[in-house]
């Protein structure tokens, strides 16, 4: 492996973004043709952040690298071509392509990476250490409880669970979304609406200043 790659890959063959669409969405060996170089395309950039992202996966070989960033690619294209009709060329359409291949690759990672560990779902958070500290510490654990607090009382069960997934226990939100049977993005969706609970709680508790009105322009 070098330069962030792995070794073997042959570099898609340049293409113009014009002919993309064209050639994708052809019958025969031209669209055979454009998968291939599309796919190749995608391998390279799960290449590169498999590998960039390899410290997540310590016990992982070259070979194990390589099936992910493989996995990956195919999972990559699938998801070109289901939103190929999104493209609306404002980038050039190898580099619109590219972030699908890093996304399937982190996701993937990702998964690996919790593959054998257990998701809590807890739905509270341990009991705050109540020794007596300096001020300024003091003022951190009066912030944490009045949190603990907000997450128990102003939070839905729901809303509970996830948040102390995603920012307690720090459960990447796609494995989360895998072991729960949700999306990410509607687990987005409710980490918002928690946090801005939350927020409100610490606002109303004058532990954060309200948000400054925006003056009419």
């Amino acid at each position: 492996m070098t330069d962030g790659t792995l070794a073997g890959v042959e570099l898609a063959p340049t293409h113009p973004d014009a002919a993309w669409h064209r050639d994708l969405t052809a019958e025969g060996p031209e669209g055979d043709e454009a998968l291939a170089r599309l796919r190749t395309t995608l391998l390279q950039a799960t290449l590169h952040q498999v590998w960039r992202l390899r410290d997540q996966l310590p016990g992982a070989g070259s070979g194990d690298l390589e099936d992910l960033a493989e996995q990956a690619a195919n999972d990559a294209l699938l998801a070109v071509l289901r939103q190929l009709e999104t493209f609306e060329g404002r980038s050039r359409f190898t580099t619109w392509v590219w972030k699908f291949g890093v996304l399937h690759a982190g996701v993937a990672v990702r998964r690996q990476a919790w593959r054998h560990r257990e998701v809590a779902l807890a739905d509270s958070l341990p009991l705050t250490d109540a020794t007596p500290t300096p001020a300024s510490v003091l003022e951190a654990g009066e912030l944490r409880r009045a949190v603990e607090l907000a997450i128990q009382r102003d939070l839905t069960p729901h809303q509970r669970v996830v948040a102390l997934a995603l920012l307690v226990e720090g459960v990447p939100i796609d494995v989360l979304a895998e072991r729960t049977g949700s999306t990410r993005n509607a687990l987005y969706k409710t980490l918002h609406d928690a946090r801005r609970r939350i927020r409100a709680s610490l606002t109303a508790a004058g532990l954060l200043d309200s948000p400054t009105p925006r003056s009419p322009r």
